[in-house]
């Protein structure tokens, strides 16, 4: 048991070293340096640069310059490649070391909101590693961390992590690759421009896709009735506060956050990341926003009330708080 403590208090302060190190030095560690560095190895140049990639990785230097560096020294299709392996290398030892340090210290102090939240992490699996890698709602080199602090199964992690990085590491590395060309002054140079702009474009689009994608389909009254009934379900109201005890009044045990609060207020519904929500506004526009935040965050089962408050009263449902209009 000593020995054990003593080699995670060693391997824990090599780490700490080599950050800090990684950090001072970062200003040294650019274009040119790496090109010496592949060009001395020779045709052991791809496994240094995957190798260098991994380190980085753990190390907490920045992906993004050695992606596009990979597709400059390598070209679009053996750069993805190398860039994917690589990072998913580095990926793979953080979640390790992370996990061997720190899990079972994690298990054992946290409780309450943080661990319903490891706990709603860990139900989803490969399915949230897939959704943050392929949206990137968190640092990359922090997130491969944080990770290995969860019971997530470590082949679930390996390979959700090289598959759904491949469409951010090539759209990247196509963009080194054409900067390259534009420098070099290459054949088809606006071709090259325009693949790796539409390229990047749909990396941009990807949130948003995949967050409409996680959402549950919208469901109307008598459906969210009979989920309050059986299951539970958190109705959250995300008009402002003065609407939710306005002329509509509100659905008894609604929850109120407006939509406009909800990134700050995230934590106070993380004890419902695996479990129904549905939201209501007036109508559908904000619930909808709304939705989209949520699933951004991770809840998996979100559902927009379709004609919200409106549609309720209409049902001749009871309201709570509803003022007499004038």
């Amino acid at each position: 048991m000593k020995n054990e403590k003593w080699k995670k208090i060693i391997l824990l302060f090599v780490l700490v070293a080599g950050i800090s190190l990684a950090v001072v030095y970062r200003d040294k560690f650019d274009i040119t340096a790496l090109e010496i560095w592949i060009s001395d190895a020779g045709v052991l140049a791809p496994i240094v640069f995957m190798l260098i990639y991994a380190l980085a990785t753990v190390l907490f230097l920045p992906g993004s310059f050695l992606t596009l560096a990979g597709g400059a020294l390598f070209g679009p299709v053996l750069g993805t490649f190398y860039n994917l392996t690589g990072a998913t290398l580095g990926a793979t030892l953080a979640f390790l070391i992370s996990r061997y340090l720190a899990s079972d210290w994690v298990e054992d102090k946290t409780g309450g909101k943080i661990k319903q939240l490891i706990k709603g992490v860990e139900g989803e699996g490969w399915r949230f590693v897939a959704f943050v890698r392929l949206v990137p709602l968190f640092p990359f080199n922090l997130l491969n961390y944080a990770l290995g602090l969860t019971k997530i199964r470590f082949l679930h992690y390996l390979v959700a992590t090289y598959i759904f990085m491949l469409p951010g590491a090539f759209a990247y590395t196509y963009l080194g690759y054409a900067g390259r060309e534009a420098i070099g002054g290459g054949e088809g140079l606006i071709q090259k421009i325009l693949i790796a702009l539409a390229l990047l474009a749909v990396v941009a689009f990807l949130p948003r896709l995949i967050s409409n994608i996680r959402r549950g389909p919208t469901i109307d009254i008598p459906e969210l009735k009979r989920r309050m009934e059986n299951n539970g379900a958190l109705v959250l109201d995300v008009r402002t506060a003065d609407d939710f005890v306005g002329e509509q009044g509100h659905i008894d045990s609604a929850v109120n956050i407006a939509v406009e609060e909800l990134p700050d207020r995230m934590d106070e519904l993380t004890d419902y990341i695996e479990r129904p929500v549905a939201i209501v506004c007036r109508t559908d526009k904000r619930s909808v926003k709304a939705a989209l935040l949520l699933t951004k965050q991770g809840f998996h089962d979100v559902h927009v009330v379709r004609g919200g408050m409106t549609e309720w009263i209409k049902a001749g449902l009871p309201v709570e708080n509803k003022t007499n209009s004038h």
